[in-house]
């Protein structure tokens, strides 16, 4: 008898909306600098940046080129009329203050505007500045992000207590031999433990381990701490040049404990403003006169595959562009993120890597080689393959 097939490993399905459209928000104090980091990121002056608390009440919404040389390569090549990269789309979200789950500052509309994000950019402040006062009366990294932490868990348990109440309502007098009456019980079981994970065990919900069956009942209760989470912490341009604050290992140590694994990147919104008017050039000698280089690019890759976002290219000499989609899409779906009657009418897609283009140099070079590929609707897509696809009349 040959030997049986190990069963294959279940696919995880990943926290968050099912959307390839997702977006990430700026969260903090007041007077942490969000404002300024987003103009700074949007090279726009739509936030609006003041020295008092609740300057930006309505979010503000930009997209932001995400930088790949990848993408750069390909336009090198191709010398397209067009060049559209990916791109992440960033909220500025006024600032929270506690108490913002009981709805002090402006926490109601606050937290709902957290809750129409798919991920978090954490902005914290750790530069002494006397013209820029502090919310809380003086500069403290982790006390601001105890207070965050504390208020997004705050309304998610309330939340969840109030999904709990519902479905208990529902669940009464259920029998235990339906698959219906199970699928409740079921979805009963794991809003308790998300409650426990939240309350006894302190714990945000991205930090725990789900399976697929809990994480599609998470998903349906949009949690704020299930939403992945980048540190950014805001330092003087003197700190971020010469790479010191007292305030990083104390960051870093808080994270590891409280959220281990979440990404944390140092920057300078100072010098970010006094970067971000000029032109490529003067930017680059800027930079070299400043010893330091902007954090941007990085911050916007970070943000972007927080998000679990991935990016395919098409190309030609009309066009190249990267398109957005997220990790685990299939080809047809892929496919209709360009139209969805290329997912509805889908035929296949004739596929190669990035990498085998760059390193035979062209299409005709890669399909001689054999390393051009025709994948059929079970095919997962790739960060970084080149597509073009074929669908019917």
């Amino acid at each position: 008898m040959p030997p049986k097939k190990a069963p294959a490993a279940e696919k995880k399905t990943l926290l968050g909306r099912p959307s390839n459209n997702l977006k990430i928000g700026i969260v903090g104090l007041p007077n942490v600098g969000k404002s300024s980091f987003f103009n700074a990121l949007s090279k726009t002056d739509l936030g609006k940046a003041a020295n008092f608390p609740y300057a930006t009440i309505n979010p503000e919404e930009a997209r932001i080129p995400v930088p790949d040389p990848r993408f750069d390569w390909l336009c090198e090549v191709y010398k397209p009329s067009n060049r559209i990269p990916a791109f992440l789309t960033c909220i500025d979200i006024a600032g929270l203050t506690a108490g913002a789950s009981t709805g002090a500052g402006l926490g109601n509309a606050f937290l709902s505007h957290v809750r129409a994000v798919d991920g978090i950019f954490q902005v914290v402040r750790a530069f002494d500045d006397a013209e820029v006062t502090h919310v809380e009366g003086d500069v403290d990294p982790l006390r601001d992000m105890e207070i965050i932490q504390t208020e997004l868990r705050l309304k998610d348990i309330e939340w969840t207590e109030k999904a709990l109440d519902a479905l208990k309502k529902t669940t009464r007098g259920l029998g235990s031999t339906s698959l219906a009456d199970r699928a409740k019980k079921e979805e009963l079981a794991t809003v308790e433990r998300v409650l426990k994970t939240l309350t006894t065990d302190a714990k945000d919900v991205r930090k725990a381990d789900w399976n697929n069956k809990e994480i599609d009942v998470i998903n349906g209760l949009q949690l704020l701490t299930a939403k992945p989470v980048t540190y950014l912490v805001n330092l003087s341009e003197k700190d971020y040049v010469r790479k010191k604050n007292k305030w990083l290992p104390k960051i870093k140590a808080w994270i590891d404990a409280n959220n281990p694994g979440d990404p944390l990147i140092p920057f300078s919104v100072a010098l970010e403003e006094r970067l971000a008017p000029l032109s490529d050039e003067e930017r680059e000698e800027e930079q070299k006169n400043a010893g330091a280089v902007s954090a941007l690019p990085k911050i916007t890759q970070a943000g972007y595959a927080s998000l679990d976002l991935i990016r395919y290219f098409t190309c030609g000499p009309v066009e190249v562009r990267a398109w957005t989609i997220r990790r685990g899409t299939k080809a047809p779906q892929a496919a209709g993120v360009i139209h969805s009657d290329f997912e509805n009418k889908f035929v296949c897609g004739e596929i190669m890597a990035y990498e085998d283009l760059r390193e035979h140099g062209s299409e005709a070079a890669v399909k001689a080689a054999g390393k051009l590929r025709q994948q059929g609707k079970p095919y997962e897509m790739v960060d970084g393959d080149v597509a073009y696809w074929k669908a019917g009349a």
